[in-house]
């Protein structure tokens, strides 16, 4: 990273496969790999970055569809938002499908991609805790044709994080069948920057409630108390509704858990209540538009 101007890359490569793509990283180390590129290039006219070559990943056409395995969705890191929001889209994982479309403005979401979104992992993207609430993992590519599998929650907190010349190859992300909302708050009218967002997933064959809540922290929160309590009052073999209380009280729940209250007499600024009043009405609201 520099703050000087920035210059030309000195090379660019297009490969036509995942493997030519590792193995031209191999061979350079000093470059970087770009799809997109809605955030590594603004970055660069920016001048934050100075990459020593670019291998663009735009003419891989095997990340850039989905495939089913399994009882899974297979997804190409090179899907782009617009793609993930269509309708057929939309049918196989509907949060996903409506992050996607929430994303930003049209020429950021035909450009901005799957796996762009996850490697960048900046709090505010939006497929960020769709994937953490859909318990999605990441196949990664790396050299001499070796893959591994690591949970997207496990990239997203630093536990592990890709080696030398490796790439996301595709997303991981299981079927099920079921409800699934995401809802996010902005501070403007229109496509944003996320203040606050919620993913809700039900998944019945389990009788569990998956919820994780991004842009407030450096990574998507799992309120995990807060699904366990809320599954256990569904009444799963039945309508699954529940009272309007039981909502409002998910929502408080989740919002206490990831915007906890300070330690001592000290109180929250004004601000942070606010953002956790906003949390709060976020999680209800999913909630109840997934039991419905």
């Amino acid at each position: 990273m520099t703050t000087h101007a920035p210059q030309a890359a000195q090379s660019v490569t297009l490969p036509a496969s995942l493997d030519e793509a590792v193995a031209a990283l191999t061979a350079m180390p000093a470059a970087v790999p770009v799809a997109g590129g809605t955030d590594l290039m603004a970055a660069v006219n920016k001048g934050r970055l100075r990459p020593a070559g670019l291998v663009g990943l735009g003419r891989i056409s095997e990340i850039r569809g989905w495939q089913y395995q399994d009882g899974h969705a297979l997804l190409g890191a090179g899907l782009t938002h617009a793609r993930m929001g269509r309708p057929d889209f939309a049918a196989l994982i509907p949060a996903l499908a409506a992050s996607a479309r929430a994303a930003g403005p049209p020429q950021i979401r035909n450009a901005g991609t799957l796996g762009g979104n996850i490697v960048t992992a900046a709090p505010t993207g939006d497929t960020l805790p769709v994937l953490a609430a859909l318990e999605a993992d990441l196949v990664i590519a790396g050299p001499g044709g070796a893959t591994r599998e690591i949970p997207v929650s496990h990239l997203l907190a630093g536990r592990e994080m890709l080696g030398p010349a490796e790439l996301i190859g595709f997303v991981r992300v299981p079927l099920l069948h079921a409800p699934q909302v995401f809802l996010k708050a902005t501070g403007r009218t229109g496509p944003g920057r996320a203040s606050a967002a919620v993913a809700v997933v039900l998944d019945p064959a389990r009788r569990g409630v998956r919820c994780a809540v991004g842009a407030i922290a450096p990574m998507p929160l799992r309120p995990l108390e807060a699904e366990r309590w809320i599954a256990s009052l569904i009444d799963w073999d039945g309508e699954r509704g529940l009272a309007p209380e039981a909502l409002a009280a998910f929502g408080e729940y989740v919002a206490a858990a990831c915007i906890p209250d300070p330690q001592g007499e000290e109180q929250l600024p004004p601000a942070v209540q606010h953002l956790r009043r906003v949390v709060a009405a976020l999680a209800r609201r999913a909630l109840g538009r997934a039991l419905s």
